[in-house]
């Protein structure tokens, strides 16, 4: 399945109880021939601070904090709500 990363940063990922677990701020890929393969996406404030930088981090003092969910945790057929596909305890803390 082919989507616009930028139509699904910033969207809230709905979870298994129908709440927001938080903002897909991040995502993760691999090259693979000709093509980029999103591997992770990174939910919460941890994905924004790792796409502003190490420096912004220092100064404003933000702890990372937020969920790695793999590829295939997240459904994305509907770019404009993803939802997650497992329980929140499948996810890895970051």
């Amino acid at each position: 399945m082919n989507v616009r990363l930028d139509r699904l940063l910033g969207r809230k990922v709905i979870g298994p109880d129908n709440r927001s677990i938080g903002r897909l701020e991040e995502f993760r890929a691999e090259r693979r021939g000709d093509n980029w393969l999103v591997t992770e996406y990174v939910i919460g404030p941890a994905g924004l601070l790792e796409r502003l930088g190490l420096g912004t981090r220092l100064v404003l003092g933000w702890r990372r904090a937020g969920f790695l969910a793999r590829w295939d945790q997240i459904d994305i057929t509907n770019p404009e709500r993803p939802r997650l596909l497992c329980g929140m305890d499948e996810l890895r803390r970051v």
